[in-house]
C-alpha cells in the first residue's frame, strides 16, 4: 500500500500549532523517556557509518553542521540532501509512494509538514536529553516525535552601497513607494517553505491587497528563500522583501554590503523542526545526529556561525545582532499556512504572474 500525504486534510487530525510554534495534538500518547548520548549509541551509529538529512537549511550552514558532527564522532558520516521545504516534502511523499526509504532525519521550515508525517505515523519517538531539560515545552511534540531545532526571521534587507540608512525602508508599506520599482527581489511559496509560511503570515496581517500592489513594483522573482540576500548583497536589486535572516547575518559579519530592517508592521517568524523517520534505514546514526543537533554545542553553532535563533535555554544570541525579545513578530501558525498551502500558492502565482 502506497503512503499518501495529503496537506489539506491534515486538519481532520485536529492538531494546533499556533503563537511562537506550540505542538500540540488533542489525542496524544506520552513522550518517550529522554536519551542521552551513550557509548552504545556511538558504537550502533559507528557500525552503521552514515546518516542521511534531507533539509531546507541553506547548504552551507547544513554543510557545517554535519561536518562539525563528523569531527566529533569519526566514523559516521552525514549525507547533506538540501532543497526547498516544499521539495523536500514532494520528494519524500514520492519516494515513499515507491516505497524508497532513503531519509533518516528531516528538517524543515514548513512546520505543518511534521504535523502531516507526524498523522500519517511515519516519524519515530525520540526525545533527546537536550530537548527534554533545555527547551520549552511550546518547542518540543507532546509526544516526542519532533521538536524546533531553528528558528529565524523572515526580514527585509537593503544593499548599504545603493541604499542610504536614513532612506531605507522601515515597513511593508515603504517598499510600494515607486522609487523601488524594478530594484527589489523577493522569493517564491511555491518552492519555500520559509516564504510559504511568510506569506501566509503577512497576507492574514496586511492583506493580499499589499501583494497586489508589490506585483506593481516590477519584482525580481527567485525561489529559494536564500537567494535574495545574495542577490543584495551583488547589489543585483537594491531591496530584500522576504528571504531568509540568518542569510543576511552571515554576509553582513562578513562585510558585504547588506542590512536588516525588521518592519514596523511586524516580521514574519519561522520554525523549522527536526524529526527522525519511523523507516529510517539507519536509525541508530539518526538519533545520534539528532542529539548532537539539539544540543548546546550544535545550537551556538547554528547561532554564532549559521546566524539562526535557538530555543535551547543554554545557548546566548550574538552580541551586535538585534535580541528576538526586540522584534515585533508576526504570528506562526503552521495548521493555517497547512490548510491555505495550495490557495496561498496559487494566489500568490496569479498575484505575480508566475
Amino acid at each position: 500500500m502506497k503512503t499518501t500525504f495529503s496537506r489539506r486534510d491534515m486538519l481532520k487530525a485536529g492538531t494546533a500549532l499556533a503563537a511562537t510554534t506550540v505542538f500540540a495534538e488533542p489525542i496524544r500518547a506520552a513522550a518517550p523517556p529522554a536519551e542521552a548520548i551513550t557509548p552504545e549509541l556511538i558504537a550502533a551509529a559507528k557500525k552503521e557509518g552514515k546518516a542521511v538529512w534531507y533539509t531546507s537549511v541553506d547548504l552551507p550552514l547544513a554543510e557545517k553542521v554535519a561536518r562539525s558532527f563528523e569531527a566529533k564522532y569519526p566514523g559516521v558520516a552525514v549525507r547533506v540532501e538540501r532543497t526547498g521545504a516544499e521539495r523536500v516534502f514532494t520528494r519524500i511523499a514520492q519516494e515513499y509512494g515507491s516505497r524508497i526509504y532513503a531519509v533518516d532525519i528531516v528538517n524543515s521550515s514548513d512546520a505543518a509538514h511534521l504535523i502531516v508525517w507526524k498523522r500519517d505515523g511515519l516519524l519515530a519517538p525520540y526525545v533527546p536529553e537536550d530537548v527534554a531539560k533545555h527547551y520549552p515545552a511550546e518547542h518540543k511534540d507532546a509526544d516526542g516525535q519532533f521538536a524546533s531545532f531553528r528558528i529565524f526571521l523572515c526580514p527585509i534587507g537593503y544593499n548599504t552601497n545603493l541604499v542610504k540608512k536614513e532612506e531605507a525602508p522601515k515597513s511593508y508599506a515603504d517598499l510600494l513607494d515607486p522609487k523601488w520599482i524594478g530594484k527589489i527581489v523577493k522569493a517564491h511559496p511555491s518552492y519555500s517553505g520559509t516564504i510559504l509560511t511568510a506569506t501566509y503570515q503577512m497576507s492574514r496581517d496586511i492583506g493580499w491587497g499589499y501583494f497586489e500592489q508589490l506585483a506593481k513594483q516590477r519584482i525580481m522573482q527567485v525561489q529559494s528563500a536564500s537567494d535574495p540576500p545574495k542577490k543584495l548583497a551583488l547589489g543585483e536589486r537594491a531591496i530584500m522583501a522576504d528571504g531568509i535572516e540568518y542569510g543576511l547575518f552571515q554576509l553582513k559579519e562578513d562585510n558585504k554590503p547588506v542590512d536588516i530592517v525588521y518592519a514596523t508592521e511586524g516580521t514574519p517568524l519561522i520554525i523549522g523542526p527536526n524529526a527522525i523517520f519511523k523507516s529510517a534505514p539507519n536509525p541508530n546514526a539518526a538519533r545520534l545526529l539528532q542529539s548532537y543537533m539539539f544540543s548546546a554545542e550544535c545550537q551556538q553553532l547554528c547561532i554564532d556561525v549559521g546566524g539562526l535563533r535557538s530555543a535551547h535555554a543554554l545557548v546566548k544570541e550574538k552580541p551586535g545582532r538585534t535580541p528576538m525579545r526586540d522584534i515585533k513578530l508576526m504570528k506562526d501558525d503552521a495548521v493555517a499556512v497547512e490548510k491555505q498551502s495550495e490557495a496561498i500558492k496559487a494566489r500568490y502565482s496569479q498575484i505575480f504572474k508566475i
